[in-house]
């Protein structure tokens, strides 16, 4: 790697380490500060998924971090395994449990996320997580 890039994944891999540490303490402000203002955001998922989509401005990821604390139980576990950086790229894999409100269902999701950081602003979101084991916790 030459030293651009290693400038870039050092200052990537900041802004992402930033983005879970105020997601974690629930800082939603200090998470939506992170975002660009044209930003791609997607999570795919089952049509019984309240936050499954894309979205494009930070009130609608705004709206997209609003619904977890109506629709789930905190975390019972919340893990990064693994944070891979190369320049604006990064990508974490973990998984998290969370239990449904309405069903009393729990799930175990494994997720990787997928951001693209540039000028330190995520440009970039891709949530790919197990929408299946999510979407039956849904189901009644």
């Amino acid at each position: 790697m030459n030293s651009t890039t290693t400038d870039a994944s050092t200052a990537t891999r900041e802004v992402v380490d930033t983005f879970f540490a105020r997601f974690g303490s629930g800082d939603m402000t200090g998470v939506l500060d992170l975002f660009a203002d044209d930003v791609s955001f997607h999570v795919g998922g089952a049509d019984n998924v309240p936050w499954a989509g894309t979205r494009n401005s930070k009130d609608e990821i705004a709206a997209f971090f609003a619904t977890f604390p109506e629709v789930l139980t905190p975390p019972q576990e919340y893990l990064i395994h693994t944070t891979v950086v190369e320049g604006g790229e990064a990508v974490v894999i973990g998984h998290n449990r969370f239990g449904v409100l309405a069903t009393g269902k729990t799930f175990t999701n494994h997720f990787a996320l997928h951001f693209t950081v540039a000028d330190g602003k995520i440009h970039n979101y891709r949530m790919y997580e197990d929408s299946h084991a999510i979407g039956a916790a849904f189901t009644h």
